[in-house]
């Protein structure tokens, strides 16, 4: 039977506000408050909040039928609680009906995994455990950053734990093969990997409100239609998308929505079901590695990173900021964990591409990839310094992980010893309280015996006036 796994991710770019050379070492806040929060309540408004509350519809309409999975970055969900909490709270409503499933990515939403294994596990179990906080249970299939993956990055993800991992059914990489089927990491075969349905998924994200489309109109009939003549065998069908596809990408106006709606409806009656990652996962069998050398994604036509990385510009940028990897993870700083996260972002380096695109751009506050960089150079200059002013900068990592180690260890050793004062101190306590217990009941002891002989004197007097009265 074939079955639909239906995704979405919801991240927010965290806006840098306008930050000059001569800022650096007087300003160390680097964020535009004012445009964070008005495009995160804009896109609560517009997409979030009317796209949730259709699929909680769908959800309690389908009585456990129609599943849907999400991944929310850690920064994200940061801009979520400060400026959107209700969408917070609609996902912990889906998520009660237990039929969604959360799944982890990077909490950054960064390219860690491009530079730095040890700073994309602390990414990704950090993204983990927030999510774990939230719906309460912690995420076993894992979304890297714009579905990035290689050969490499799916070995780390196996050694993190994860049972699957989410990416791109790019036909460079798939040949002949078909994105419907569950494949392994060919690196760690424990790993199995969901790979998207570029047309299929790009048809609503991407496409169903353009009217110069082939396409277009794209009715829900006809869409699971096509779902349905594809040979019996390939039964996977994995739609992946951004949330703000449903809203923004397409406005509601296109009624995104109502062939969202309709989708469950055509399925069922095709005989087609919905389920979630680790589902497919538990139940289905690779039918064989998937052999990805080179990194993909799913953004551009190329399906690599050259978004991010592909001029010179966005090279030195990135190799600047994981420069300082390591000595952040050692230094577990918390201001400086927030702005390390927040500077990981990838749209950061994004604003810098000087490809051409299909996908329009907004550079925000930026008026060419020159002046992203600039900007981003500037605030990047004044991170590096805080955190070289946390440590010497002549010590290096190793040895600076060997100091922090001993303070840690020296750390850890002084808090042992105040419990031990502690659990002496509540010794003592019961000693003297014993003491006074058995000093109480001494003095009761000897207050009855002192009371008979007390009572015995006056009887030895009367005898002897009686006894000197017989003499007389």
């Amino acid at each position: 039977m074939k079955t639909i796994c239906l995704y979405f991710e919801i991240h927010q770019i965290i806006h840098l506000k306008r930050y000059r050379f001569f800022d650096i070492g007087t300003d160390h806040y680097y964020y535009d408050d004012y445009e964070n929060e008005r495009s995160i309540s804009d896109i609560a408004e517009r997409s979030y909040m009317p796209a949730l509350n259709t699929l909680e519809q769908m959800i309690r309409e389908g009585n456990g039928y129609f599943k849907v999975a999400f991944s929310l970055s850690g920064v994200g969900m940061e801009q979520l609680e400060m400026h959107a909490p209700q969408v917070l709270e609609k996902l912990q409503d889906l998520n009660a009906t237990g039929c969604v499933e959360f799944l982890a990515e990077p909490y950054s939403h960064g390219l860690s995994s491009l530079a730095n294994e040890q700073a994309f596990a602390a990414d990704v179990k950090k993204q983990a455990a927030k999510i774990k906080e939230y719906f309460g249970k912690k995420p076993t299939v894992l979304r890297n950053s714009s579905l990035i993956y290689s050969d490499d990055i799916g070995l780390q993800a196996s050694a993190l734990g994860f049972k699957g991992m989410l990416t791109e059914g790019a036909k460079h990489v798939l040949g002949w093969k078909s994105p419907h089927y569950v494949y392994n990491c060919a690196l760690a075969p424990s790993l199995k990997l969901l790979l998207r349905d570029v047309e299929l998924s790009d048809d609503i994200s991407l496409r169903f409100n353009n009217s110069d489309w082939d396409g277009y109109p794209l009715f829900a009939d006809n869409y699971v239609d096509r779902i349905a003549r594809l040979p019996e065998e390939e039964q996977v069908i994995n739609i992946f998308m951004e949330l703000s596809a449903l809203g923004i990408a397409q406005p509601l106006s296109s009624n995104i929505l109502e062939f969202l709606r309709a989708i469950p409806v055509c399925a069922k009656q095709k005989g087609i079901n919905f389920s979630t990652p680790s589902e497919i996962i538990g139940k289905m069998k690779s039918v064989g590695n998937l052999d990805v050398p080179d990194t993909l994604s799913w953004v551009d036509e190329e399906r690599d990173v050259s978004c991010w990385l592909g001029n010179a510009m966005q090279r030195e940028a990135f190799n600047k900021l994981y420069s300082v990897a390591d000595r952040v993870r050692i230094a577990n700083d918390p201001r400086i964990n927030q702005d390390w996260d927040y500077l990981q972002a990838s749209n950061n380096f994004r604003f810098m591409t000087t490809k051409p695109s299909n996908v329009g751009l907004d550079r925000g506050i930026y008026s060419s990839p020159f002046d992203a960089f600039t900007n981003y150079m500037n605030v990047l200059g004044d991170f590096m310094s805080r955190v070289n002013s946390l440590y010497p900068e002549e010590i290096d990592n190793e040895e600076l992980n060997s100091l922090l180690t001993t303070i840690k260890n020296q750390g850890d050793e002084i808090t042992m010893k105040e419990k031990e004062i502690v659990r002496l101190q509540a010794k003592v306590e019961k000693l003297q309280l014993a003491e006074e217990k058995l000093k109480k009941q001494l003095d009761k002891a000897g207050d009855k015996a002192a009371k008979p002989a007390a009572k015995k004197a006056p009887a030895k007097k009367a005898a002897a006036k009686k006894e000197e009265t017989e003499k007389k």
